[in-house]
């Protein structure tokens, strides 16, 4: 078995095994190469059980694989982008500050889904300054309410 593949693959590659291992999915091609993707890149998965993450089904003609309970699709693209997460950012920051807020709520304010709010949060994906805005605006909202307390 080849390590963990940094190259693109060819078109008519499908996924054979699938496992987690620290904090990782790791899934192993047909054309024999593993690649991996940090549990943050796939917040649902990163919450989930032990149990509840490997109960998943080989899709697509084996290109996805699916989560039924998690309501959860990977494409096998997915797992081409090599960026790791980056969770020295801001919105980080500002959850770590404040563990006590509760993300699905946070992301419900904004009109956002809890997994986007999330890939947010472990840098998997970069705000735009507009959306970051809204993020410390909820925020502030949530606050002002808080001190009317």
């Amino acid at each position: 078995m080849e390590p963990v593949s940094r190259l693109m693959p060819d078109e008519s590659e499908t996924i054979i095994k699938v496992w987690f291992e620290n904090e990782r999915i790791y899934i192993l091609s047909s054309s024999d190469k593993v690649y991996s993707r940090p549990l943050e890149a796939f917040p649902v998965l990163k919450e989930a059980s032990d149990e509840e993450r490997n109960n998943y089904t080989i899709t697509l003609h084996g290109v996805a694989l699916r989560w039924k309970t998690l309501d959860e699709d990977i494409h096998i693209t997915s797992f081409y982008n090599t960026e790791e997460p980056n969770c020295q950012n801001e919105v980080a920051a500002i959850f770590n500050r404040f563990p006590q807020l509760n993300i699905s709520e946070i992301a419900r304010q904004m009109g956002i889904n809890k997994s986007l709010l999330s890939k947010y949060i472990y840098g998997i994906k970069k705000p735009s300054p507009e959306r970051l805005s809204l993020i410390k605006e909820t925020l502030h909202s949530l606050g002002k309410e808080l001190m009317k307390i």
